[in-house]
């Protein structure tokens, strides 16, 4: 049903600040933009190895991003999963009774989409996607998507939903009540909402960095604040549009 995590789309005041920490900074390329009028949104692309990362600003006051920045401000937004078909995933939902935003799929940035509602996935807003035939692979980029982090007041019943919904496997991991699910390469990380701050949803994202020295001396002359270890680094939403960011130099 689902092939892989197609992006994690964050709302950021303006395209051209947030260009400057994950194009600039970051390094990560810039797949296309355009704007996405029955979202009212500028919408950009950038590629995180087999992910990308879609950066949301509004354009229009009233709309659903609009209204996400004024409760929230600037943080993430939504996950995308990729499938082959979303029309047909989408009647199958329906007719499991699956809450929906969009009955019927619409043209969006990452190709054919539809948004389930956050109430059907636990506080996660989640969007289908199926790309356009023959479109072109994302150019490379040094960091790899790794695993959205989710937090949730009973994990074991947010990561059965993920798995009906979704048909998602679990992976073996240590370390108290968490759970992960594999998508591809990459996967989502399930854990206890008590242990980040009470949030329920999504909380964090996570990547590995193959020039990872690089990474740190882009991050020392950008004055980014971030807790810096020798193989790992956090950076802090005040510096990345407000989300939470793990970097890794290991798998």
């Amino acid at each position: 049903m689902i092939s892989r995590i197609h992006h994690a789309g964050i709302v950021v005041k303006r395209l051209h600040d947030a260009y400057r920490f994950y194009r600039d900074v970051l390094s990560l390329p810039l797949v296309r933009e355009a704007e996405v009028r029955d979202q009212g949104v500028r919408a950009a692309l950038l590629s995180a190895g087999d992910t990308e990362v879609e950066l949301l600003e509004p354009i229009a006051p009233g709309t659903g991003v609009a209204r996400f920045l004024e409760r929230r401000g600037e943080g993430l937004h939504h996950v995308c999963f990729e499938t082959p078909d979303v029309s047909r995933m989408l009647a199958d939902l329906a007719s499991r009774g699956v809450e929906l935003i969009d009955r019927t799929p619409r043209q969006g940035l990452a190709g054919t989409i539809a948004f389930l509602h956050p109430r059907a996935c636990d506080g996660v807003l989640c969007e289908l996607a199926t790309p356009p035939a023959g479109h072109a692979d994302a150019p490379a980029s040094p960091l790899r998507f790794k695993r959205l982090v989710v937090g949730s007041t009973d994990v074991t019943k947010t990561s059965a939903k993920f798995q009906d919904l979704f048909g998602l496997g679990t992976t073996q991991i240590n370390g108290g009540p968490r759970a992960m699910l594999a998508i591809g390469r990459s996967a989502i990380l399930i854990v206890p909402a008590a242990e980040v701050g009470g949030t329920e949803g999504m909380v964090a994202l996570s990547f590995v960095s193959d020039a990872f020295q690089d990474l740190k001396r882009a991050l020392d002359r950008e004055g980014v604040q971030a807790l810096r270890g020798t193989g790992e680094v956090t950076i802090e939403p005040v510096s990345s549009h407000g989300v939470h960011l793990h970097i890794s130099r290991y798998e």
